[in-house]
Protein backbone atom coordinates (compact mmCIF):
# COMPACT_ATOMS: atom_id res chain seq x y z
CA UNK A 1 0.00 0.00 0.00
CA UNK A 2 1.34 3.40 -0.98
CA UNK A 3 1.22 6.07 1.74
CA UNK A 4 1.96 9.79 1.49
CA UNK A 5 3.67 12.31 3.76
CA UNK A 6 3.13 16.06 3.27
CA UNK A 7 5.42 18.56 4.97
CA UNK A 8 4.31 22.21 5.00
CA UNK A 9 6.80 25.01 5.54
CA UNK A 10 6.76 28.79 5.45
CA UNK A 11 10.58 28.80 5.43
CA UNK A 12 11.06 28.71 1.65
CA UNK A 13 14.82 28.99 1.35
CA UNK A 14 17.37 26.50 0.10
CA UNK A 15 18.69 25.47 3.52
CA UNK A 16 15.23 24.87 4.99
CA UNK A 17 14.10 22.84 1.99
CA UNK A 18 17.33 20.81 2.01
CA UNK A 19 16.82 20.05 5.72
CA UNK A 20 13.28 18.79 5.08
CA UNK A 21 14.39 16.63 2.15
CA UNK A 22 17.39 15.14 3.96
CA UNK A 23 15.42 14.48 7.16
CA UNK A 24 12.52 12.57 5.57
CA UNK A 25 14.64 10.70 3.01
CA UNK A 26 16.82 9.47 5.89
CA UNK A 27 13.60 8.15 7.49
CA UNK A 28 12.94 5.97 4.44
CA UNK A 29 10.58 8.25 2.50
CA UNK A 30 10.98 8.86 -1.24
CA UNK A 31 10.69 12.42 -2.56
CA UNK A 32 7.54 12.78 -4.69
CA UNK A 33 7.24 16.51 -5.40
CA UNK A 34 7.30 20.10 -4.20
CA UNK A 35 4.52 22.65 -4.62
CA UNK A 36 4.68 26.36 -3.87
CA UNK A 37 1.99 28.80 -2.72
CA UNK A 38 2.71 32.25 -4.03
CA UNK A 39 2.07 35.58 -2.31
CA UNK A 40 0.08 38.21 -4.20
CA UNK A 41 2.57 41.04 -3.66
CA UNK A 42 5.80 39.09 -4.18
CA UNK A 43 7.50 36.87 -6.72
CA UNK A 44 8.85 34.74 -3.87
CA UNK A 45 6.74 31.81 -2.59
CA UNK A 46 5.07 32.24 0.79
CA UNK A 47 4.86 28.51 1.54
CA UNK A 48 6.05 25.17 0.21
CA UNK A 49 4.46 21.74 0.44
CA UNK A 50 6.95 18.88 0.10
CA UNK A 51 5.45 15.46 -0.62
CA UNK A 52 6.99 12.06 -0.01
CA UNK A 53 5.80 8.50 -0.61
CA UNK A 54 6.58 5.15 0.95
CA UNK A 55 5.41 1.63 0.25
CA UNK A 56 3.93 -0.12 3.30
CA UNK A 57 2.83 -3.76 3.32
CA UNK A 58 -0.92 -4.36 3.45
CA UNK A 59 -2.04 -5.60 6.87
CA UNK A 60 -4.72 -8.06 5.80
CA UNK A 61 -5.68 -10.99 7.95
CA UNK A 62 -5.41 -14.39 6.27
Amino acid sequence: MLIYKVVETSQVDDLSLEKILNCWIAEGWQFEGMHFAMRDASRRPGMAFVTFIREEPDHQSE
